[in-house]
């Protein structure tokens, strides 16, 4: 039997890997690591940019870290003169001196999110040959830049987001949509900005890291089309409930008379470049290292998990059985580790998250058996629409809430992970990183 002093040890430390994850992925750093200035002359990968060439440099960007990843830039062209602003959730802010901050709402976007949308989009049509635009773009950043596309209100906007959210539509899927009832998403942005020299440095928080998906790909060709968006719609059901303004656009595009959004090879990415600085991939590789170093036998499971958040919890407590029966995959002490991104069908009026939901699954699963602890967690400190980043949980988890009068399934059932954890204590509240790639999932066996 694993003692209590055992587990809260265990505890410690999937929070320590937890935070080496995340400080892994911090904005300012990645930009530092990605960008910097010999003389007159801004490199960039292995990119060289003449500053002496151009007029302006403009930098706008958008989603949770991008107030960060100001910052950074800032501070690298300390003595230059840049304009510019960044669109980020409320609460996700950094010091600013030059360029100007908007906060606005995720994963639902709000006015004041059109309004920096609408400004960004009026800086950048004015952009000539002569202008530099960086483009600092990270998870969030869709939500936060909604610019509806000619005929559609806001509010049409949001329902569609909101209903493709409910129905458990994966990222990629949304993206798809909003890039078809935007008028800046799906590469536009890159059209709206030429022919200036556009460098789009991203934090990805989608699977993979497809360019054409981090934030909806505002300066990436958008391989989707109209047609696939009609197919989302009806692939999950929702034509009946989707705003008609929505409707009547994506067909209209499917039928050719509104434009696609630009392709590959369009012109209007002659001039730019587009750069990941950071990754899920990142974050479990220092993961993964810490752990380690704390003394457990550590694999990776993916970087590229995706599906149903029950199903997923499921697969991971029972790899964590199978290392307590068999000692397979590995031998405990043990780490398994995983990132991505899970999706969560509503069907309860609770309140929480795809982490905290996980946490709440592999909680039944393991109730009873001794020497297991589950955390998952979202990097960007935010899980769904509440103040907690994840929770932690245990063998113990269910019978300490039935101590306390909580009936854990029926929690789950509800989609109401975040006041039994919060009964318990166990939620895990970072406050904003200002970071997003997606979540970390870390489960110890002793």
């Amino acid at each position: 039997m694993t003692s209590p002093d055992k587990e809260k040890a265990l505890r410690s430390h999937a929070l320590e890997i937890l935070t080496a994850g995340i400080d892994a992925v911090r904005p300012d750093e990645a930009v530092e690591r990605a960008m910097h200035l010999d003389a007159q002359t801004l490199v960039v990968g292995d990119a060289r940019y003449d500053l002496d060439a151009y007029d302006r440099v403009i930098v706008v960007g958008f989603g949770k870290a991008s107030a960060s990843m100001a910052k950074a830039v800032e501070e690298i062209l300390d003595g230059f003169e840049l304009k510019g602003l960044v669109v980020v959730k409320y609460g996700h802010l950094a010091d600013l001196e030059k360029i100007r901050i908007v906060e606005a709402a995720h994963p639902t976007p709000d006015e004041s999110g059109h309004a920096g949308a609408k400004e960004i989009a009026a800086l950048l049509a004015d952009a000539g040959e002569t202008d530099l635009v960086l483009c600092l773009i990270s998870g969030g950043g869709s939500a936060l830049m909604p610019l509806p596309a000619a005929g559609i209100s806001l509010a049409d906007k949001k329902r569609t987001t909101d209903l493709l959210l409910e129905c458990g539509a994966r990222i990629v899927e949304i993206n798809a949509v909003r890039k078809h009832i935007s008028g800046i998403k799906g590469g536009q942005l890159a059209r709206l900005a030429h022919p200036a020299t556009v460098v789009s440095l991203m934090l990805s928080d989608v699977v993979g890291d497809p360019l054409d998906a981090i934030a909806s790909g505002p300066t990436v060709p958008d391989p989707t089309t109209f047609a696939e968006c009609i197919e989302i719609i009806d692939r999950y059901g929702i034509r009946d409930r989707c705003p008609k303004t929505v409707l009547d656009h994506l067909e209209n595009g499917a039928s050719g008379r509104i434009d696609e959004t630009p392709k590959p090879g369009d012109p209007v990415f002659s001039g730019t470049r587009n750069l990941v600085i950071g990754s899920n991939a990142v974050a479990v590789k220092a993961a993964e290292k810490t752990a380690r170093s704390l003394g457990y036998n550590t694999i990776v499971l993916s970087t590229l998990i995706e599906g149903e958040t029950r199903d997923v919890a499921g697969v991971h407590t029972a790899i964590a059985r199978e290392v307590i029966a068999s000692g397979r995959p590995i031998k405990t002490p043990a780490c398994l580790i995983s990132g991505g991104e899970t999706t969560v069908t509503i069907k309860g009026n609770g309140t929480g998250g795809r982490n905290q939901e996980f946490a709440l699954a592999a909680a039944v699963d393991i109730a009873g058996i001794a020497g297991i602890v589950v955390l998952s967690a979202g990097t960007d400190g935010t899980d769904g629409p509440t103040d907690a980043a994840g929770a932690l949980a245990d063998g113990r988890t269910v019978a300490r809430g039935q101590d306390a009068g909580l009936d854990a399934m029926a929690h789950l059932q509800g989609n109401d992970a975040y006041p039994f954890f919060d009964r318990l204590g166990d939620l895990i509240k970072t406050g904003p990183t200002n970071t997003n790639v997606m979540d970390l999932r870390v489960i110890l066996v002793a």
